[in-house]
């Protein structure tokens, strides 16, 4: 009991440090657990400590693990390791039912949980064969963390296939934890890799740093054209967050004209709302033919509408009007017309 801090030199024989207070040290490295002295235990991620099952042999490759100690709080973590290959007689299929077994890696320590051991080694266990088998745990009070389970059919039905869905995993501290499972006791700041998305815990819950989005394919509909016909509407999407860039496309496909109504495209994702009167704009661009000169248009989305609205820029006083009020006409099947904005989603 008491205070220690390793790397002081001995004078008269103190300080002495046991292996108690060197593991308690070593905590400092490790990612916190449920205690200050604690640490999430698991295996080093990577290929280490690797379970594989061939014919009727188990095998666990060598690697290294972080072990708590399971008999109490200041116990300490192990800084385990496999320096070469552990193998296993796999106990034979049974007749009537396939089972699940269990290969977990343990650590006893006389001085702290009384077994009478000092050792570190994978373990083996059995399971028991049922209609709908579950995997053995490790005991309770014993240190060890769970390599793999083996899934065994009953016997003639296939052979054993492992999973390490229940693996545990752990990372120095301040590293990035990659567990499907969100971890326990988490501190303000870790992060931890789902899988799928990168997340930080701020306190309160695990915020999404997911990867940056892709351009997406997307089919917009466009409103107030006297007529569509075999228009083709074609759209790209950005979201990141509540950040949107969309680009929408018509492409005129039969006769017809603007006509002089407002003209509107959908919006991919709703709007933001605000009781102030804000807003975005963008631009957008219009031409007659394949031959004909762009023509310049405006595009604007209030907040909570439901379209972007793409009006045509009057040359006389930069005022907006709908295309057809500016004399725009479908040409031939070559007519476009573009959109280009970038809005604040709801959500």
């Amino acid at each position: 009991m008491g205070s220690h801090a390793l790397g002081i030199n001995a004078s008269g024989g103190a300080p002495a440090y046991n292996a108690q207070q060197f593991r308690q040290s070593v905590s400092a490295l490790t990612t916190p657990g449920a205690s200050g002295l604690q640490a999430i235990p698991g295996a080093r991620p990577g290929t280490g400590l690797a379970v594989s099952v061939a014919g009727s042999t188990i095998t666990v490759t060598p690697g290294s693990a972080v072990v708590q100690g399971a008999s109490s709080t200041v116990q300490g973590p192990y800084l385990a390791a496999l320096d070469a290959n552990w193998t296993q007689a796999l106990t034979a299929a049974d007749g009537t039912n396939p089972r699940i077994d269990l290969v977990y890696l343990r650590v006893r320590d006389t001085d702290a949980d009384g077994s009478g051991q000092r050792d570190c080694i994978p373990v083996y266990v059995a399971g028991t064969p049922a209609a709908s088998p579950t995997a053995p745990t490790i005991p309770a009070g014993t240190t060890g963390i769970v390599l793999a389970t083996i899934s065994v059919p009953k016997s003639g039905a296939g052979s054993p296939t492992v999973s390490t869905a229940a693996r545990q995993i752990t990372v120095a501290s301040g590293g990035i934890l990659p567990t499907p499972t969100a971890p326990a006791n988490p501190y303000v700041g870790q992060y931890w890799d789902d899988g799928t998305q990168l997340r930080r815990w701020n306190g309160t819950v695990w915020e999404t740093y997911g990867p940056v989005p892709q351009w997406q394919n997307w089919t917009p509909s466009w409103t107030g054209l006297s007529n569509l016909g075999s228009s083709i509407s074609k759209g790209r999407v950005w979201k990141h967050g509540t950040r949107v860039e969309m680009i929408a496309l018509l492409n005129w496909g039969t006769g017809g004209s603007l006509g002089t109504n407002s003209i509107g495209v959908s919006l991919p994702y709703p709007v933001a709302s605000f009781t102030d009167a804000l807003g975005w704009q963008g631009e957008g661009k219009f031409r007659e033919s394949v031959s004909g000169l762009w023509h310049p248009m405006h595009c604007n989305i209030e907040a909570g509408a439901t379209v972007c609205q793409v009006n045509a820029i009057r040359g006389s006083d930069m005022g907006l009007v709908s295309p057809g009020s500016q004399g725009y006409n479908w040409g031939a099947t070559t007519a476009l017309m573009r959109a280009h904005i970038v809005y604040e989603s709801a959500s």
